[in-house]
């Protein structure tokens, strides 16, 4: 699907996965209005704020936050040059006004946003996807991006604290890889929050869903 040569992320929907079907199998298989509910609520776009959405796919949170608080600036960052296509017509149709960068979230955006100076990033579905290493750089990365006192919010699956979600969240494991996604099972964001450097770095709450539980966590940088 991506173009890019070798990634080290399993690209949305797996190696052969089609990203034209991303937007409803992301509806279908993770009650994606719930999750994506809470975490708007988490956090609490305010107007003047400059908020990164960190892989943002086909820029359905990014859409949804801009239009719920026009007045921010919004960046969406996502390293598909495919999938940016697909985000920038959802973005015209919804009449948002977001910044498209192709990029990992590292310092290639350096140019686009200062280090230091984002009010709050938000990370979606996207580090279940990722080798341990990719997850702690791009932790890292967010937390240099950061202003003091500025949030990050992740919305993505987490610790499944029942067989019943272990067994949904086997769907994604297979889809995505068991090595990748076995941190993630474990619950062990949190713990690669306050290793990049954040506080307070929490659970706030657990959407049960068809493939497995998504959790929101949040983190403050100091």
């Amino acid at each position: 699907m991506t173009k890019l040569p070798a990634p080290n992320y399993t690209p949305a929907l797996g190696p052969h996965g089609s990203i034209e079907l991303y937007d409803r199998a992301i509806a279908l298989l993770t009650r994606e209005k719930t999750w994506r509910a809470r975490l708007l609520v988490a956090l609490a776009p305010r107007g003047g704020e400059t908020i990164i959405d960190i892989g943002a796919g086909t820029a359905s949170m990014a859409c949804l936050i801009k239009t719920t608080q026009p007045g921010i600036r919004m960046i969406a960052i996502d390293p598909d040059p495919d999938i940016r296509t697909i985000a920038e017509a959802k973005a015209v149709r919804a009449g948002a006004a977001i910044e498209f960068v192709t990029a990992m979230g590292d310092k290639k955006i350096d140019h686009i946003v200062r280090p230091g100076s984002a009010d709050k990033i938000l990370i979606s579905l996207v580090l279940h996807q990722c080798p341990v290493s990719v997850k702690t750089s791009i932790l890292a990365n967010a937390f240099r991006l950061l202003k003091p006192g500025g949030e990050l919010l992740i919305a993505d699956y987490g610790r499944q604290r029942s067989i019943p979600m272990k067994l949904a969240f086997n769907l994604v494991r297979l889809t995505d890889g068991y090595a990748d996604t076995r941190a993630n099972k474990d619950g062990r964001l949190p713990e690669f929050m306050r290793g990049a450097g954040f506080t307070h770095a929490k659970e706030q709450s657990v959407t049960l869903t068809p493939t497995g539980s998504i959790s929101i966590y949040s983190g403050t940088k100091p």
